[in-house]
């Protein structure tokens, strides 16, 4: 009877350690597939952010103002193309670890661990970098440099302003999703 009992109390055992094993590979998944989707939303909409305006230039005081037409595209700065390509490279790499994360089902080897936990770690650099690149040229627009004479952009520019923050809040958002990640895989070494 004892023998029985604790034949029972193994098998639950092994049963609940499953289902716990089960729940953080759900988990693992779920975070994977929410940095994939915050990843390339950021890309997307950085990289098809563009707006033109007319703009008064005023010359000389004593002529009429000239009208300008001019146009604020992602591409015209490099530290938003930095932080489109380093959205991109994150989701290529979220992709390629969600099939390695489905192919493996577990059988997962220290050394794959390692290396999914150090691509998760690079991407949190690569992101966080991107974020804070972005972000400090997104600030210039909006508050301008009197020290340097800068103007603020972004009450002209209001539409492509908006969809840069919101690009560089997504992409700080799915470096937050990679940190959980590097937690989650370091959890998992052995």
């Amino acid at each position: 009877m004892e023998q029985e009992r604790k034949n029972n109390m193994n098998g639950m055992e092994m049963e609940n350690g499953k289902k716990e094993n089960g729940s953080k590979k759900g988990v693992e998944l779920t975070m994977r597939v929410l940095a994939l989707v915050l990843t390339m939303a950021a890309a997307i909409i950085l990289g098809v952010a563009k707006q033109t305006k007319v703009v008064s230039i005023k010359i000389i005081p004593t002529l009429p103002p000239l009208d300008v037409s001019t146009t604020a595209k992602a591409s015209y700065l490099s530290a938003f193309v930095f932080n489109i390509s380093a959205n991109a490279i994150a989701c290529g790499y979220t992709a390629i670890s969600i099939v390695i994360l489905m192919i493996t089902k577990g059988r997962r080897s220290k050394g794959l661990l390692m290396a999914v936990l150090l691509g998760d770690l690079v991407m949190v650099a690569l992101l966080f970098s991107g974020t804070g690149a972005a972000g400090a040229i997104g600030l210039m627009g909006l508050k301008g440099n009197k020290h340097v004479m800068w103007k603020k952009v972004c009450g002209v520019f209001g539409k492509f302003c908006h969809q840069t923050a919101a690009s560089v809040a997504f992409t700080l958002i799915a470096a937050a999703v990679f940190m959980l990640l590097v937690v989650l895989d370091a959890i998992k070494l052995p």
